[in-house]
């Protein structure tokens, strides 16, 4: 009778091990290298092995929804699927003509109407939740944590506005701010922190966390809790939205509801991705962003044109050795048409003034400008007009003023001062762009935050802003280090999608030698390293900041920027470090694109050309001139012959660069 009851107790112990046992899953890399393990108990936890090593330590994620329901917590498993994928995706308006979508998937539905989906990649693991009840509900909790094993060093953009603290006060920002480094036991408590942003681990792994996939939802922000914790934090709902803000031109949330989403019907949300790497250069190559995204709503997208653009406010209308006097009116744009059409740039922005101030309406033009005769007089020369539009004034009149400035053949619009991403904010984005798809107006989302996929969902959206670009320079101090910036952006903001960085400086200022200068600014940095940004960055729709009268005098380095293309065939990143420097090369057809940017130490990169076809290539390059570290503006530039055996050791001066051109 004992022996029974002992068997008994034996066995019951095992069934017990057995049902922990099958409440652990794990998904693992086509590679291997990576594998998540999730566990299903009193919590829904995840961690992230990476070559042997936690990068991610135990993770809770959790939705709790307004009647009480926690999905998550004591969730109950119905069943799990695998499959792997490996398709090649086609990728219009992209850094390549077509990317790798090879992963393995694992999907566990869970009693309660929900599953939870997590992919792992060969860069990175991404999950997300979604929802199968038909009956609408709001989301008072998303539950999103990142824990660490040990401190590691976070490379974070903080949100620059409100009070430390009041997260309300932080969610209007502009989601642009330089990066901070520091432990993540150092990290400040009282400050939102907005996505991507980048985690080095002492094993030497890196870890970039964005998410994509974003419509209809709030963004996601992170903050520091627990010494080695990154939590999750989303906007409430907004209550009550008015127009107000800078010139009348934005939408303001006076209060917002104590959830953060309403869910209408059967949805996916948002990916959570973490791209992991050893590599810095493969977290700036990774394209999980994109892949994740939902796919293209357009079925014709004959009509979009991706290109560069003549940019007039960030160098405040300026030209010089003309008859008139410049400003907003149209001699000052037909100036900047001719200049385009000359150099074959495919469009020129008309940006903020065109419309009268403080009307939020977009009907009404200055007297200084007739649109008509500006659109008439581009088409003449092969030239496209996009308009500028804050957010309010898009929004109150979206379809009307699409459908007449499109049948006045305009292109596209560039709307601004969105400064929000809480739910009616991203589905105000993704409506514009749909709107827009409409009446084949492509367009370019300024003042908003990272793209989130919609460049793939909606490819006329060519840009989106989301980062601290050369406008700043019309403004910030000497103590505020753009260069060093910009060689962290393609290892975290790029990582999300292209960027509206706004470059192309033909006043350059080596260190020590730059001062903020509104009317004239001036880039910090040499002028290669200005020119290169045409290569490295992504940017299918790419302004070409500075005057025509700069340009014209510069025309040798303005012939090399216009002929830079803004899609491209391939990209590969050759190599480069976090906020020290980085190489870059793609493809567009037969000819290949090399760009290189430093940060303020001078060095000398190698740069491998073995990607190149057989036999012999000319090369035109633009590097750094001798004296370049003193004067930004000194450049070199030479003809040469390479193969694909060649090797070229090339040196950055301190906030410098190299291009060229590949044939």
């Amino acid at each position: 009778m004992v022996r029974k009851i002992l068997l008994g107790i034996v066995c019951c112990v095992f069934a017990g091990s057995l049902s922990a046992a099958q409440k652990q899953l794990s998904l693992a890399s086509p590679d291997g290298k990576l594998k998540a393990t999730i566990d299903i108990g009193e919590k829904l936890t995840y961690n992230v092995i990476y070559d042997g090593k936690e990068v991610i330590a135990p993770s809770a994620i959790s939705m709790t929804l307004d009647n009480g329901t926690v999905w998550g917590d004591n969730a109950r498993l119905q069943k799990s699927t695998e499959k792997q994928i490996d398709t090649k995706i086609a990728s219009p308006f992209y850094r390549a003509d077509s990317v790798r979508d090879q992963c393995n998937e694992l999907t566990m539905k869970f009693k309660g109407d929900y599953s939870v989906v997590f992919r792992a990649y060969n860069d990175g693991i991404a999950y997300r939740f979604v929802n199968h009840a038909k009956d609408p509900f709001c989301i008072v909790r998303e539950e999103v944590d990142y824990r660490f094993p040990a401190d590691a060093v976070a490379t974070v953009p903080y949100v620059n506005r409100g009070n430390d603290g009041d997260f309300n006060s932080q969610f209007p920002n502009s989601f642009e701010n330089v990066y901070k480094s520091e432990k993540l036991s150092e990290l400040n408590q009282q400050r939102l922190m907005f996505l991507p942003l980048f985690v080095k681990t002492d094993d030497g792994v890196s870890v970039c966390l964005t998410e994509t996939d974003l419509y209809d939802y709030p963004g996601l922000y992170l903050v520091a809790d627990d010494g080695l914790r990154l939590a999750g934090v989303h906007a409430g709902y907004p209550k009550t939205v008015e127009g107000g803000g800078y010139n009348n031109l934005q939408l303001l949330v006076k209060d917002r509801e104590d959830f953060v989403a309403k869910v209408e019907a059967p949805r996916n949300f948002p990916w959570r991705i973490a791209v992991i790497s050893e590599n810095d250069k493969d977290i700036a190559a990774s394209n999980l962003s994109y892949l994740l995204a939902e796919p293209s709503k357009l079925s014709d997208i004959s009509w979009i044109k991706p290109g560069k653009v003549a940019w007039e406010w960030w160098n405040a209308w300026n030209l010089d050795g003309v008859d008139f006097e410049t400003g907003v009116n149209n001699d000052t744009y037909k100036a900047y048409i001719d200049f385009a059409s000359k150099n074959g740039i495919e469009y020129v922005i008309l940006d903020e003034g065109w419309a009268v101030n403080m009307k939020a309406d977009l009907m009404q033009v200055v007297d200084a400008i007739d649109i008509k005769e500006l659109v008439d007089y581009a088409a003449e020369r092969n030239v496209g007009i996009i308009l500028w539009a804050g957010c309010y004034a898009f929004e109150r009149n979206m379809d009307e003023v699409c459908k007449y400035y499109s049948d006045l053949g305009v292109k596209g619009f560039k709307v601004d001062f969105m400064d929000r991403d809480d739910q009616l904010m991203t589905e105000f984005n993704h409506r514009a762009a749909a709107t827009a798809a409409k009446y084949k107006l492509i367009l370019d989302l300024h003042g908003t935050h990272k793209p989130a996929g919609i460049h793939r969902t909606y490819p006329n959206v060519l840009n989106c802003e989301g980062v601290f670009g050369l406008e700043q320079v019309k403004w910030i101090t000497a103590d505020v280090d753009q260069v060093t910036y910009d060689v962290m952006i393609p290892f975290i903001r790029q990582v999300a999608g292209p960027l509206d960085y706004t470059q192309g400086a033909m006043r350059n200022a080596s260190k020590g030698n730059y001062y903020p200068c509104y009317s004239e600014p001036m880039s910090q940095g040499t002028r290669c390293h200005q020119i290169a940004m045409y290569v490295v960055y992504d940017s299918p729709v790419n302004m070409m900041c500075d005057t025509p009268s700069n340009y014209e005098r510069e025309q040798t380095c303005t012939d090399f920027i216009a002929d830079v293309p803004t899609v491209w065939d391939e990209t590969r990143i050759l190599d480069g470090e976090l906020g020290e420097y980085i190489v870059t090369a793609r493809r567009k057809g037969d000819v290949w694109y090399v760009g290189g940017i430093n940060n303020w130490t001078p060095r000398e990169v190698e740069v491998d050309l073995s990607f190149l076809n057989d036999g012999s290539h000319q090369v035109e390059l633009f590097k750094d001139g001798v004296n370049a570290h003193r004067a930004g503006r000194d450049y070199a530039s030479e003809s040469l012959s390479v193969d694909g055996k060649t090797k070229l050791k090339l040196r950055m001066a301190p906030g410098g660069g190299f291009a060229m051109r590949i044939e």
